[in-house]
Order: structure tokens, then sequence, then C-alpha cells
């Protein structure tokens, strides 16, 4: 069973049907028990770091994350869930985020020409051996809805995917069990699916 964190922030259903239409048992719950029993745990999100940060701690949840997080268990965070992960963030002000990935999140500084927030599909090139990207093209689109995107302390040991917008940034990450994506897989089409079932195939 892959459990989907609850914690108030964003649309989490597109992310469980996309893995039910895959063949998972995926489950959205903000239980801590429950949590701590799948096989797979992810976080997604949409929607502003401080409110995020602040459910997380105020339901307990950031504890549950550390400890599966420290138990080997698959973790995948998507957009502001990968966020999240890092250090901390400086949209509206600076604030703490869980600092498994060392690092920040920071807003796009860019030319006039280029609109903000990134938003549409965009290619992402992978970093080879992968186990997320496994059976995914390096030239492959993803969808993108962001303002803010992380900057990891050292990125050679944590980036699986970079994208440019205006300049190139880390879109995904890959730590061992921990992995994170900052374009939404769930909403780009057969190339997310994949990096879906990748996923999946690791709680088996």
């Amino acid at each position: 069973m892959i459990a989907i964190i609850d914690y108030g922030m964003g649309n989490l259903a597109s992310v469980q049907n996309a893995l039910l239409k895959l063949g998972y048992d995926a489950i959205t719950t903000d239980k801590a028990d429950e949590i701590e029993k799948a096989r797979g745990v992810m976080l997604p999100g949409v929607g502003a770091f401080e409110d995020a940060a602040r459910n997380l701690r105020y339901l307990g949840l950031n504890k549950t994350i550390y400890k599966i997080i420290d138990r080997g268990v698959p973790f995948l965070g998507i957009c502001l869930g990968l966020q999240l992960l890092f250090s901390e963030s400086d949209e509206n002000g600076l604030h703490k985020g869980l600092d498994i990935i060392p690092g920040r999140v920071e807003r796009f500084q860019l030319p006039a020409q280029y609109k903000i927030p990134h938003m549409g599909w965009n290619q992402v090139e992978s970093v080879p051996g992968s186990r997320l990207f496994n059976g995914v093209s390096r030239d492959s689109h993803f969808y993108f809805v962001h303002s803010y995107h992380v900057v990891p302390r050292d990125g050679a040991s944590c980036t699986a995917g970079i994208c440019n917008y205006g300049y190139d940034f880390v879109c995904a990450i890959e730590v061992d069990n921990l992995m994170g994506t900052q374009f939404h897989p769930e909403k780009s089409s057969s190339k997310g699916m994949q990096i879906l079932k990748n996923f999946g195939e690791m709680t088996r």
C-alpha cells in the first residue's frame, strides 16, 4: 500500500487516481499509523511553503516523515512536497523546511521575457542511473507549475533531473529511498505515469 500524506495542501485525488490506474493500492491519509505501515509514501502539494510546513508540524507528520525515511521506506515528494524536503524557503520571508536535503528554495530570478510562474511542459534531462527515470528518455517533457525552485547545497549528491527555464535548475532529486520532482508526474501523460510506476515498483 502507498500512503499519500494529506496535510491540507492541494488536490491529492489526481495522484491517488493515477496510482490506482497503474494498479497500486493507494490511500490518502493524515494518520501517522497508516503512513508508518505503508510500503511507500508520497508527499504532493500545491500552495504556500509556510502554510505547508506549519500544517505538517501541527499534525505531527514531520516526525512521521523523518521516521519512515530513516527506515528506508520509498518516499516521493511532488512539487511543494519536494520543496518541503529542503532546509528553508525564501517564499514570503524565510521559513524552515524539513531540512532532510541541505539547501534552499528560491524564487526564479529571470529576464522580463520569462513569465513567473513557470507553467506548462518543459524538457527534463535526467541523470543516468536514476531509478525514478528508468525507462524514460532523457529528452522527455513534463508538466510544471511553480514560481520557486530548489537549490541543493550539494547538487552532485542528490540531483536526478535538470530543467532549463532561463537557466538550469534542479527539478528532481534522488538519494537512496528519498526522491522528489518539481514537475507533476500525475499531469505529465505517459512519461509521468512511468515515473509513478517506477516509484510504485520500489514498494513491491
